[in-house]
């Protein structure tokens, strides 16, 4: 089974900025969709933006062209650079290849 191992995150202020970043051990990670997620107390995990394996992405609404997700397949690593960051966008945050999840990352932006 494919282990997914996060680094990043952390404490950042209101407008700053932060690269999350996922490891995947394994074979066939660049067949894979690979996913960013967040969740936060009391409310449902969910999906940031996702990856094809030919680099094609998806976001959110609530990105609005804040975040970047992107991939090195040859490195197996997927990548979510959070740019311009609120408050709300506080969470932890997991990447997901639709079988595995990270470990997870807290992310914290102060006002």
């Amino acid at each position: 089974q494919v282990q997914l191992v996060q680094s990043g995150g952390g404490l950042v202020q209101y407008g700053g900025s932060l690269r999350l970043s996922c490891a995947a051990s394994g074979s066939g990670f660049n067949l894979h969709n690979m996913a960013w997620y967040r969740q936060t107390p009391g409310k449902q995990r969910e999906l940031v933006a996702y990856i094809t394996p030919g680099g094609s992405t998806n976001y959110a609404d609530f990105v609005q062209g804040r975040f970047t997700i992107s991939r090195n397949n040859a490195k197996n690593i997927v990548y979510l650079q959070l740019n311009n960051l609120k408050p709300e966008d506080t969470a932890i945050y997991l990447c997901h290849d639709f079988t595995s999840w990270g470990q997870g990352t807290q992310v914290t932006v102060s006002s």
